[in-house]
C-alpha cells in the first residue's frame, strides 16, 4: 500500500518533467528544429489538425525551416496558421514548400525566452511539490485511520521528499540547459 503511493508520486513527477521538456521544446532558440512547430494546429476539412499531421517538417540548414503540405490546398491554410501562432515567424512561400527562417535573437528576446524558460521551470516545480502533498495527505490519512504506524509513516515521506528532491534538481538541471541554450550566440 505505502509503496503504492510511493510509486505512483514517483510517476506523477516524473510525467511532470516530462510535460516541462515538452513546454520548453516550444521555447524557440536561434536554431531550427521541427519541435517548434508543435503547438501549431491547421483547418483540415473543418478538424484542427497538427501540422505535422498534414507536412512534411525539415530542417534545411541550422538557421531554416522547410514545411512541405501533402496536399497543394493546403499552403495558404499552413501559411496563415504559422503566422497566427506567436513564434514570430515568416513564411517564405515558393510553390509547394514553405521555407521558415529562423530570426536572429536579440539579446532582448533572448531574455525574455529565459524569463519564459523559468516560469515553465516554476510550474514544473510546482506541480512536483503538489503531487509530493497529495501523498503526503493520503499518508497521513493512513496514519489516523490506524492502519500504519507513526515510524512507517516517517519512512515513506522522507523517502518521498528524497523523490521530490531528485525531481525538482532534474527541473533546475533541465532549466540551467535551457538558459545555456538560449544564451549561446
Amino acid at each position: 500500500m505505502l509503496n503504492d503511493i510511493k510509486q505512483d508520486a514517483e510517476e506523477r513527477m516524473g510525467k511532470s518533467v516530462d510535460v516541462l521538456g515538452v513546454n520548453f521544446n516550444k521555447i524557440r532558440t536561434g536554431r531550427a528544429h521541427p519541435s517548434i512547430l508543435d503547438g501549431i494546429s491547421v483547418s483540415y476539412y473543418g478538424n484542427p489538425t497538427p501540422l505535422s499531421q498534414v507536412a512534411n517538417i525539415s530542417v534545411l540548414d541550422a538557421r531554416t525551416l522547410s514545411v512541405s503540405p501533402w496536399e497543394k490546398a493546403m499552403v495558404i491554410d499552413i501559411e496563415k496558421a504559422i503566422m497566427k501562432s506567436d513564434l514570430g515567424l515568416n513564411p517564405a512561400t515558393t510553390g509547394g514548400l514553405i521555407r521558415l527562417p529562423m530570426p536572429a535573437l536579440t539579446e532582448e528576446t533572448r531574455k525574455g525566452y529565459i524569463k519564459q524558460a523559468r516560469k515553465e521551470a516554476e510550474a514544473g516545480r510546482v506541480s512536483v511539490r503538489n503531487i509530493r502533498r497529495d501523498a503526503l495527505g493520503t499518508i497521513k490519512d493512513l496514519l489516523n485511520d490506524k492502519d500504519i504506524g507513526e515510524d512507517d509513516e516517517r519512512r515513506v515521506s522522507d523517502e518521498i521528499q528524497k523523490i521530490t528532491d531528485k525531481y525538482v534538481a532534474q527541473i533546475d538541471k533541465d532549466l540551467t540547459a535551457k538558459e545555456a541554450d538560449l544564451m549561446e550566440i
